[in-house]
């Protein structure tokens, strides 16, 4: 009798131990926050031809999210370029270019990034390439510009950006 009352206090005392092992409110919470951001930098797919833009920035916002390794910044420059032929889309392509030569000609401090995308890769490349002409030498050493566009103007944006010292980093819109 002896023995069973002792293995059942064993096992009582057991189960009231294990129970006091569970999670704290502290580590539920983090693990409730570390599941947001991870579904927070999940990869958001590539907007369907003809999506609206704010499809187009959520995807380059993804983008940028997850290239942004050595940048010391959590704010990088991102640039919208949108698509289509309308006089508002000229305009706004317009309009960007002149904030991105601006950006280029005041130069920019190491550790940060610019970033570009948008639904035409060649109206996006153009705009890199034209805001870039008349950058400084060395201008942009330890600057990561990002294109995200396709893969037939990765070079011409790579050699428009070379003089100013900026890196690449190119992911392709697939």
């Amino acid at each position: 009798m002896n023995k069973i009352f002792r293995t059942v206090m064993l096992v009582l005392f057991t189960s009231v131990l294990l129970a006091a092992c569970g999670q704290s409110d502290e580590e539920k919470q983090a693990a409730a926050d570390a599941a947001a951001k991870a579904a927070a930098n999940a990869p958001v797919p590539l907007p369907a031809a003809g999506a609206d833009d704010a499809a187009w920035q959520k995807y380059l916002v993804s983008v940028v999210t997850r290239n942004m390794q050595g940048v010391k910044t959590n704010h990088p420059f991102m640039y919208y370029v949108p698509a289509g032929d309308s006089m508002a889309a000229e305009d706004a392509r317009k309009s960007q270019l002149d904030n991105v030569g601006t950006t280029v000609a005041r130069g920019v401090l190491p550790g940060n990034m610019l970033a570009f995308g948008g639904p035409d890769s060649k109206a996006t490349a153009d705009l890199i390439v034209e805001a870039f002409a008349n950058a400084n030498d060395g201008s942009f050493k330890n600057v990561v510009v990002l294109f995200a566009g396709a893969a037939a103007d990765q070079q011409r944006v790579q050699d428009a950006i070379a003089k100013s010292g900026a890196e690449l980093r190119f992911v392709e819109m697939k």
